[in-house]
């Protein structure tokens, strides 16, 4: 699954979560990099990032 960065950007931004926040929250630099530059993530690693997003899934994906 691929996550769409603009989408992702809105709800971070609305969120207002640093990177700092995501490793707080378990979701590895690494992981978020690799999201944002449009390669796939497994089904799971999608909904960790929009659960500590407190979003949808389907909001932040393609």
């Amino acid at each position: 699954m691929k996550m769409d960065r603009q989408k992702f950007e809105i709800a971070r931004a609305r969120a207002c979560m640093s990177q700092a926040d995501f490793e707080a929250a378990g979701i590895p630099k690494g992981t978020l990099c690799r999201a944002m530059s449009g390669r796939g993530l497994k089904p799971e690693t999608l909904g960790k990032i929009a659960k500590v997003l407190n979003v949808d899934v389907t909001q932040i994906m393609k």
